[in-house]
């Protein structure tokens, strides 16, 4: 059972950047994809963007386009997430998710393991 680990959530104000990191505890080369998703309180989890493989493509969804940014270090099996021009609607839990047979790890459908999720919370 893999395990996923988040770190670097806090309270940024509007306009900031953070760096989420996902630490695996085991190498993720036998993933299928791995992503970022968010729950804000009262609404449902959203995926935000994934990586394909270990060599793959990085694709984003509408919320993350232009803003977010997901990286990969294969030797750590860490992923990041640099989010940039933050804004209040983006505060919420953001979670690290991993697929193990495939789907794209936008869809929490896919998704075969959790990370514990990190609070992110945008001030005005």
């Amino acid at each position: 059972q893999m395990q996923l680990v988040e770190s670097g959530g806090g309270s940024v104000q509007a306009g900031g950047s953070l760096v989420l990191s996902c630490a695996a505890s085991e190498s993720t080369s036998r993933i299928a994809c791995l992503g970022w998703f968010r729950q804000a309180p009262g609404k449902e989890r959203e995926g935000l963007t994934t990586i394909i493989g270990n060599a793959g493509g990085t694709y984003y969804t509408r919320l993350a386009e232009g803003r977010f940014y997901m990286s990969q270090d294969s030797a750590k099996n860490t992923v990041y997430l640099r989010m940039t021009r933050l804004k209040p609607e983006d505060t919420a839990i953001y979670y690290c998710a991993a697929a193990e047979y495939g789907g794209t790890c936008t869809s929490v459908h896919a998704v075969s393991y959790w990370g514990q999720g990190t609070q992110v919370t945008v001030s005005s």
